[in-house]
């Protein structure tokens, strides 16, 4: 009673070439230490005869909480929340409110305008998007080049159709050309006035505002409700900060001396 039973044929009788027995596979139960001194899954995998190990990622339980990140956390989560509890007829006088105010900075014909799909219950940018292009900017979306890298911005032209790239977020096709943008319209969970954002927790947005500003005097400009705005958003040494916030109220000037 208590004891693990495991029917006869379930493990073989003898690995072939080695002369001991081993099991098709064994598994570690998460929180059982590991011969590296961690805890965690494990999976093995018999390949052969021989016994070769699949990594399996594993969190830290070492670790310590980290302040900064928790109260992004706990202010992401208000700040959506906010922004859901919006009425929907708030939301599509919002987008004119925003086209109503000047662009806060010139937009040149042959620059780069990128923007986004909306998801969720984001503020749409796309008329937004539309009025740069009646200036003489080329227009750019996003693709996800695979966690951990910059964004991919590729061509689009309003005419031509998107397709459902990862999340089912739309995005160009994928023989789109690729581009550098000179203006980021950029979405997010919350912002502060001092140019601080927080986004949705993978660093996209922050990978790829720097890699456009490593080639190019790029400007990174957020897109966001009102409601959106929290009085204090801590920032760690990789986000990058955004020179302007554009909502329905007003333009915010965040650059900083």
């Amino acid at each position: 009673p208590g004891a693990l039973s495991i029917s006869k044929g379930a493990v073989p009788d003898r690995a072939r070439g080695l002369g001991h027995m081993a099991p098709t596979y064994f598994r570690r139960e998460p929180g059982i230490a590991c011969s590296n001194g961690h805890r965690g899954p494990a999976l093995y995998l018999l390949i052969g005869s021989r016994i070769r190990p699949t990594p399996m990622p594993v969190a830290d339980p070492i670790a310590q909480p980290n302040p900064v990140i928790e109260r992004k956390a706990r202010l992401r989560a208000e700040a959506l929340a906010r922004r859901d509890a919006m009425d929907p007829a708030a939301r599509a006088d919002a987008v004119v409110a925003v086209l109503a105010h000047p662009f806060p900075v010139e937009v040149r014909p042959g620059q780069v305008v990128s923007g986004f799909s909306p998801i969720r219950s984001e503020i749409n940018p796309l008329p937004l998007m539309r009025r740069c292009a009646e200036q003489g900017a080329v227009l750019a979306l996003p693709a996800i080049a695979g966690r951990g890298r910059p964004l991919v911005m590729r061509v689009w032209e309003k005419d031509v159709p998107l397709v459902r790239g990862q999340w089912g977020i739309r995005e160009p096709r994928a023989e789109a050309p690729e581009v550098v943008p000179d203006i980021l319209i950029v979405p997010l969970a919350t912002f502060d006035r001092r140019g601080n954002r927080i986004g949705y927790g993978a660093g996209y947005y922050d990978m790829t505002i720097a890699a456009a500003r490593a080639r190019k005097p790029a400007v990174a400009i957020g897109l966001a409700f009102a409601t959106q705005e929290s009085e204090d958003v801590p920032a760690l040494p990789h986000d990058q900060p955004l020179d302007f916030v554009l909502t329905e109220r007003e333009v915010i000037a965040c650059r900083r001396s």
